[in-house]
This record gives structure tokens, C-alpha cells and sequence, in this order.
């Protein structure tokens, strides 16, 4: 049964409070047609991300229009040459991102992650871990993941995940592949099953582009 716009916007709403990471206090919701405007402000680019995270959990959402700015509690802005040795330094600290071939630069709080790395997670996790330096406004992440050949079996990785989850189904998924490109086409249940044919897909070695054209029914 499809949802009312006002039904989702509670929904969205619940989500949020529930979410640890986000303070809903300041944030508002708005819904038309099914698709999601988040609007308002929060403390870190961190919580942006949290709860753009916490609304697409919401089964009916069709799409989410992000409009949630940073706002820091201290009046005292942190110079762009500080957030950028502040990310290089908890870059060189994670484990998951490789120590060279990442170049960081931040304007007025907007920082710039170039590079090449082996794998996409290790791409998310450069951008991930820039997002809790204080002072961070905005990410663009340029790192690009190296081409290796594409393995041949990335729709049964998607089947294999949609399996180890309750009542997912990926009947609905057709998958291509061209070169080190991944196309995933047809219908889903609902938009975080999106999210889990996006993550089989890039968990397959040789990966370095996915497009998503997955609706939800």
C-alpha cells in the first residue's frame, strides 16, 4: 500500500529522531508526490550525511532534495589550511585509506579529495573521514578507483546480498557491465534496496563506475 505524503513526512520524522547521530531539533521535512525535501541546519557535515542516510531508510521515499547547511556552535571559524592538515593527519591514521595518492584541498570550508585508489570503499572512507574534521562545510570527492578487469560475476554478488537480508528480492535487477562500468536496471521495493544493489556491485573487483537507473515500484 502506497503511503501518503503526509504519512511519509511522520515517518521521515520518527526516523530522524530515532537516528543518535542527529539532532532533529532543527531540521524539517517536507514531502510532495513522495519525494523528501530535508531542510534546516545542523553542527557537522557528519550529521548532514547521517540524516540524508536516515531518510532513505524509509521505505517510500521515491527521492530525497537536500537542502540541510552546516551551522557550527562556536562563532570562531577554523582556517582552511588548519581543516586541511587536520584531514591529512586523520587520513594518514585510517587504516582503510591507503597513505599516498590522495591530494586534499579546502576552500572556505570546502574540501577537495583527488586521487587513485584500488578500491571504491577506500574512496568513501577519505571522504567519510573528512566529513568529522570541524570546519569541514562540504566534500567533493574526486578520488578515482584504479581499472582492474571486472569480474564476471557481480549480478551474483547482488543476488548473494539481497539473500543474506529479509525479504528482498532481486528478481526485478537486470545488471550490465562495460568495461569497468556497471549498469543496474529495473525495479526495487523500496529506495534502501537501492542502496544494497549499489554496495554488491561496487564490492566486485575491477569496479570503478556504477550507475544506478533502479526504480522504486
Amino acid at each position: 500500500m502506497k503511503k501518503s505524503d503526509g504519512q511519509l513526512q511522520r515517518d521521515v520524522l520518527d526516523e530522524l529522531a530515532w537516528e543518535p547521530s542527529v539532532d532533529q531539533a532543527e531540521l524539517g521535512v517536507s514531502v510532495v508526490d513522495g519525494v523528501v525535501t530535508l531542510s534546516g541546519f545542523v553542527t557537522s557535515y557528519a550529521e548532514k550525511i547521517a540524516a540524508e542516510k536516515a531518510a532513505r531508510r524509509v521505505a517510500g521515499v521515491r527521492a530525497i532534495a537536500e537542502e540541510i547547511k552546516v551551522r557550527f556552535a562556536s562563532d570562531r571559524k577554523t582556517g582552511d589550511a588548519e581543516v586541511a592538515k587536520r584531514i591529512a593527519d586523520i587520513l594518514a591514521w585510517d587504516a582503510l585509506v591507503p597513505d599516498d595518492g590522495i591530494t586534499i584541498k579546502v576552500e572556505h570550508g570546502w574540501v577537495t579529495l583527488s586521487g587513485m585508489v584500488d578500491w571504491n570503499y577506500q574512496a568513501n572512507a577519505a571522504g567519510k573521514a573528512a566529513g568529522k574534521i570541524t570546519g569541514v562545510t562540504g566534500i567533493i570527492n574526486l578520488i578515482a578507483v584504479r581499472q582492474h578487469p571486472v569480474a564476471t560475476d557481480v549480478r551474483d554478488r547482488i543476488l548473494d546480498a539481497f539473500r543474506r537480508q529479509a525479504n528482498l528480492d532481486a528478481g526485478g535487477i537486470s545488471v550490465r557491465t562495460d568495461g569497468g562500468k556497471v549498469v543496474l536496471t529495473g525495479q526495487v521495493k523500496a529506495w534502501y534496496e537501492r542502496g544494497v544493489a549499489e554496495r554488491a556491485a561496487w564490492s566486485a573487483p575491477g569496479v570503478t563506475r556504477v550507475e544506478d537507473h533502479l526504480t522504486v515500484a
